[in-house]
């Protein structure tokens, strides 16, 4: 068995654009591999800013040979016939063998393949696979026509420590690479990944990005320790980082107090978007004036040119930042509100679609949320919604977007507004992802939920919904914001109200079936969403299913409520033991009645039920009154009452044949099933749970 190493290197290539880079080539290059029937033992990709490196272990030498047998056609079958099967097979009479058969003597062709050489086979795969790879921008350099990120300088193949031979962007393959830029930039040979990986972490290059990423951290973690302070933790940052450099090497900066002044968002922002730094804190928890930059080498002077250069640069962001900080404090955020006006939200969406229009509507739906949210301020709920998108005019967030609503809370504080207004401003926007925490506060919430209803609404008013894996407006995000604030604060919120009163915040014109069809549809698409969320917290999609396919049912803390009792019904083992026999009368009513032509979902005839266990199943049914418990909402003790009849319908099966030769006694049992299944869908379609 033998190993294949394969390095393209060049100029550099986008973070953002490794780690998919690095999958989509072991995808591509293993896809292939399958498809020559060469099986492999391990394959993992590493990428550093210059290079995208594959290793794949466990190869064979060489494809199996192949021993194929065809059958022909009859040897006395016409000569077309038999031409077109040598043709075919590419063999000639003579090659074939004549055999025997139970209908005759027929031709039979014995193909044999000797396997290629697997080095022979790479020289085909690797090409067509660097080819395909999708890059989401791509380049042409020089005279050439292959598109790539970035320039490429030199392919090393190897296999089994020998050169691949094959061609890609005008470059040969061979068995050399390239270290570290300025510590190590001369070409060296490798016949192994062993011996490439060890020459480049001698050549100051370590290709693993969790091994980057580590450096980073622990580098980064020591500093700050060693200044008393403590790192602000950003993975996403690290991450970032790591697919900038080859060797990390962290460096501790300072910065003038003065800017201290400035909110520590602004501060953080600045120095991750636009310098990729890591901030700190001081002991106390406050950010500290100092940040650690990530150089790409290891300077002669201990790094001290390279800081006192990214503290030049760092010195004139925060400057503008303060400057920004200073003139917007001058401006309240009411004397901002009419140019929102001239800030166009989505130009689909015509003369609703300004940012003006969008708060006019938050502050009708904000008001009307406030009913159902304990503890809502109807006032406070309407003003948080009249003013949560003043900032977005402000200098601050026209320069750092990121900071949109937090900057909207500091301009509320400073315009001495309640506490209560300026924090819903700041978390109007939340949960912007699922690990972001949901507002509490009841301002706060009502305006949370009004943002993202008005935008759902909207966006399915003008059919801009999301498709496939695009969702470029984060509807999908919009609508698990609403779900999570719904169950994570409690609130009975019936939704399509809520998008029908939503909906009328807009100046459409419409049919109301048109309406009622589009709250319809988003009410699928919530349900949907509910089935992702519930799923990832482990629950069953089908159980989320079963409740919803009852319709009529909008309110996601009692649908959640149902489906958790409908969870606890099924792992129990008379509930398991029931939804059996629940499908057994489903099978049976769904094939006397496709039989019969008819549906028997009559009343059960008392004087007709002639059998005890018959009988016993009636009465059971009939001392059920599972629509009172379901109206006080007391969804486990509904299921337990339904688990209640687990015995009698077992006794029914047992001993009761439905299918009696007397037509009026056939009839009255199926309806006696029919009851069953009707009885079962008063608390969930159980037809809709697998299994």
């Amino acid at each position: 068995m033998a190993e294949l190493l394969l390095e393209l290197f060049g100029e550099e290539i986008p973070a953002r654009m490794q780690g998919r880079a690095g999958d989509d080539l072991k995808r591509l290059v293993c896809a292939g591999l399958k498809a020559a029937e060469l099986p492999f033992e391990t394959a993992a990709a590493y990428v550093t800013p210059r290079r995208l490196v594959l290793h794949i272990t466990g190869l064979p030498l060489a494809q199996p040979d192949v021993r194929e047998e065809r059958r022909g056609p009859s040897v006395e079958a016409p000569d077309k016939a038999i031409e077109g099967f040598l043709r075919g097979c590419g063999l000639t009479r003579a090659q074939c063998e004549e055999r025997e058969m139970p209908k005759g003597t027929f031709l039979f062709a014995i193909i044999e393949r000797q396997g290629r050489p697997t080095r022979e086979v790479l020289a085909e795969i690797l090409p067509a696979a660097l080819a395909d790879l999708p890059w989401p921008k791509s380049m042409r350099w020089g005279t050439g026509t292959t598109r790539w990120v970035r320039p490429l300088h030199s392919i090393l193949a190897l296999f089994d420590g020998a050169v691949v031979p094959l061609t890609f962007a005008g470059i040969d393959s061979g068995d050399q690479t390239r270290g570290h830029r300025f510590h190590a930039p001369a070409p060296f040979t490798v016949s192994d990944f062993a011996g490439y990986r060890d020459g480049l972490l001698a050549a100051k290059v370590l290709i693993d990005p969790a091994e980057r990423r580590q450096r980073i951290m622990d580098g980064a973690a020591q500093l700050a320790q060693d200044a008393g302070l403590t790192l602000v933790a950003d993975a996403g940052l690290v991450a970032e980082i790591a697919g900038l450099v080859e060797w990390p090497v962290p460096m501790l900066g300072v910065f003038d107090r003065r800017f201290l002044d400035v909110p520590a968002e602004v501060l953080v922002t600045t120095m991750k978007v636009n310098q990729k730094y890591l901030s700190l804190r001081d002991g106390s928890g406050n950010l500290a004036p100092n940040f650690i930059a990530v150089a790409n080498l290891e300077a002669r002077d201990g790094g001290g040119q390279i800081i006192a250069g990214n503290q030049y640069v760092l010195t004139a962001r925060l400057a503008d930042a303060e400057f920004f900080w200073t003139q917007d404090l001058k401006k309240t955020l009411e004397s901002r509100l009419t140019r929102l006006d001239d800030m166009v939200f989505h130009a689909k969406l015509g003369t609703e679609g300004t940012m003006g229009e969008k708060v006019r509507r938050l502050e009708k739906l904000a008001t009307a949320l406030a009913e159902y949210v304990p503890g809502a301020n109807v006032e406070l709920a309407r003003r948080a919604a009249h003013l949560c998108k003043a900032d977005l005019v402000s200098d601050m967030v026209y320069e750092f977007p990121e900071v949109q609503g937090v900057m909207g809370r500091y301009y509320a504080l400073n315009d001495g507004l309640a506490p209560e207004v300026a924090e819903a401003i700041q978390q109007h926007y939340s949960p912007a992802g699922p690990s972001d925490d949901c507002p509490t506060a009841p301002t706060a919430v009502c305006v949370a939920l009004a943002d993202k209803l008005d935008t759902l609404v909207g966006f399915w008013a003008i059919d801009e919904k999301p498709t496939g894996s695009r969702d470029p407006f984060a509807l999908r995000r919009a609508a698990l914001g609403v779900i999570r604030m719904v169950l994570e604060n409690g609130l009975r919120l019936p939704l399509e109200e809520i998008f029908s009163t939503a909906l009328k915040g807009y100046a459409f014109e419409e049919e109301e079936e048109e309406e009622t069809g589009r709250d319809s549809d988003l009410l699928v698409f919530f349900a949907d969403r509910l089935k992702v969320y519930l799923r990832e917290q482990g629950v069953r999609h089908d159980l989320v299913q079963a409740i919803f396919a009852l319709g009529g049912e909008d309110d996601l803390v009692r649908l959640k409520a149902r489906v958790d009792a409908l969870a606890s019904f099924v792992r129990d083992e008379d509930g398991a033991n029931l939804l059996v026999a629940y499908r057994r009368a489903a099978n049976i009513l769904r094939i006397e009645e496709k039989k019969d032509g008819m549906v028997h979902d009559g009343d059960v005839i008392y004087s007709l039920l002639q059998q005890d266990e018959e009988v016993a199943l009636a009465e059971a049914l009939s001392k059920l009154n599972l629509d009172a418990l379901l109206v006080k909402e007391d969804f486990n003790f509904a299921m337990a009452s339904l688990a209640d009849l687990r015995q009698p319908v077992d006794d029914f099966f047992a001993a009761v044949t439905v299918n009696a030769d007397d037509a009026a006694q056939r009839g009255n049992r199926l309806r006696l099933l029919s009851w069953i299944r009707a009885t079962m869908h008063t608390v969930a379609d159980f037809s809709e749970i697998e299994g």
